[in-house]
């Protein structure tokens, strides 16, 4: 059977009447548990898999499939709002949106998220389309030493991720390094950093260091200023109308970052969470005004929020062709596709191309039904800045502790996330970024995985990092993309003082 009769196959089971009913209780469902911090698009389908007995299982995966990208494309909206990002995907839409909302913009932000969600999961859809099958031979391609060179290439960006001072960002991700190789060590068995205590065999959870760093530290931050008047603009919605100014800044991002993102996303191992950040430190990185970053950027708000959707769109390619999972959200996919009795991989598209084409077909309705769905609820959305201040402090660090509480029933999760709630606030108030941080603790553990499994598989052999020019290319792109940046900041400063010096 030829493509096309495959992708005709699967319209019709994504346009049935079924195929609509349930795409959209996928994404409504998605949607809402990407907004609660700690709920994220694991649990949801983990726990819709025991919903799924006896349905069709085109209809079922179709339904889990919408959860996804539903929860990715919600989680941007309490990043937004409350700087808390619901899922590991949106952190990096908090650098920009969350400074949007401040000055009262979240309208607009929120807009901006939308839009650019639907661009780079519908551009993924027609990449996922066209490309699928050729792209699963290019994700076997890579093994642990490409891996090792890609991780490397985004810990390079950690200089990009600096509010100026490079020594500070550098500090951070080598605490970031530190955490993250807390737990027991997956190839030895040892435990290493746990000192004894037997709840941090499992390692530290991402989701309490995210929300510790930046909810829990940002709540820390109105308290401390709940005098501050310059503040007091918070609860301003704003219009949501996009300006051609707008839309201009946001046509380069979206075109670049679908593709970036998707291609990311087929790599076994990435996911949204990385695409997401490189996505924004590639526009950082070629931008002509890269200050303006960080502070409520359009640019920097579109780049991560098109990268991560289409990640998730891309995540597909290797769970439907080759039945590897590409992040965690698909290997609990895989574990729905295994008790539908559905056998991901190459001879899924030739035995069951209702669902290989079902599933591909299903997102182009979805990312339609975000768009409706989400455009016209923004004013009401937005309103979560109207609530009084303390109460939205109080609600903010509840959903925090719940989301946290939910991951492992754990009080000892809940002390990790105030410790890292206070360190937040200390690193805000000696400007620490926290950027580096993250990216350090979500590259560490895979950055020292796949050099480890090099090393192996060569006999300790350091060469083997070395020996394929994706390797080397990637090396040759991570010294550039980290020297680049501090000689621009030098000969800005030089600027700056000879500048200062000519007026004085």
């Amino acid at each position: 059977m030829g493509a096309m009769e495959g992708l005709m196959q699967g319209i019709q089971v994504a346009f049935s009447w079924q195929g609509i009913l349930f795409v959209l209780i996928g994404v409504v469902a998605g949607t809402l548990i990407g907004m609660m911090p700690g709920l994220g698009p694991i649990s949801a389908i983990a726990i819709m898999i025991p919903i799924t007995y006896g349905m069709d299982p085109s209809t079922a995966l179709v339904m889990m499939a919408g959860v996804y990208y539903g929860a990715v494309f919600g989680g941007s909206t309490s990043s937004i709002l409350l700087n808390a990002p619901g899922i590991s995907g949106t952190v990096a839409t908090s650098f920009d949106g969350y400074p949007m909302a401040q000055r009262g913009e979240a309208g607009k932000a929120l807009a901006i998220a939308a839009i650019s969600s639907f661009v780079g999961g519908t551009v993924s859809v027609v990449l996922l389309m066209l490309f699928a099958p050729a792209l699963s031979a290019v994700a076997v391609s890579f093994g642990p030493p490409q891996y090792f060179a890609l991780m490397f290439l985004g810990l390079t960006a950690i200089a990009s991720l600096s509010d100026g001072s490079t020594i500070k960002a550098l500090i951070t991700a080598t605490l970031g390094f530190m955490v993250a190789t807390i737990g027991i060590d997956g190839q030895t068995g040892t435990t290493r950093f746990t000192f004894g205590n037997p709840n941090l065999l499992e390692g530290i959870d991402f989701l309490v260091i995210a929300l510790g760093l930046f909810a829990l530290a940002e709540i820390c931050f109105l308290i401390i200023k709940r005098k501050d008047t310059s503040l007091q603009n918070q609860g301003d919605i704003g219009s949501l109308k996009l300006s051609k100014k707008d839309f201009k800044e946001m046509r380069g991002p979206m075109g670049r970052q679908s593709f970036l993102g998707f291609i990311l996303g087929v790599l076994p191992g990435a996911g949204a969470t990385i695409a997401s950040f490189i996505g924004y430190i590639t526009e950082k990185k070629i931008s002509k005004n890269p200050k303006e970053f960080g502070k409520g950027s359009v640019k920097g708000l579109s780049a991560p929020e098109t990268a991560n959707n289409a990640a998730t769109s891309g995540a597909f390619v290797p769970l439907l062709s080759l039945g590897i999972p590409g992040s965690g959200t698909t290997a609990v996919m895989l574990g729905a596709f295994l008790v539908l009795g559905i056998q991901p991989g190459p001879l899924l598209m030739a035995d069951r191309p209702e669902v290989f084409w079902g599933i591909i077909a299903s997102m182009y309705i979805g990312n339609i039904f975000l768009l409706v769905l989400n455009l016209p609820l923004i004013p009401y959305i937005a309103k979560i800045l109207k609530i009084a201040r303390p109460m939205l402090i109080s609600l903010v660090a509840i959903f925090s502790l719940i989301g946290v509480y939910a991951i492992s029933f754990s009080t000892f999760d809940l002390y990790l996330l105030l410790i890292f709630g206070v360190l937040g606030y200390l690193m805000r108030l000696f400007s620490f970024p926290a950027a580096p941080f993250i990216l350090a603790f979500i590259l560490g553990g895979m950055m020292e995985q796949s050099l480890r499994q090099s090393l192996t598989s060569a006999g300790g052999d350091m060469m083997i990092l070395i020996s394929d020019p994706v390797s080397i290319g990637l090396y040759i792109v991570s010294i550039l993309s980290f020297i680049v940046p501090i000689i621009r900041n030098r000969k800005e400063k030089q600027s700056d003082q000879e500048e200062k010096s000519d007026a004085s």
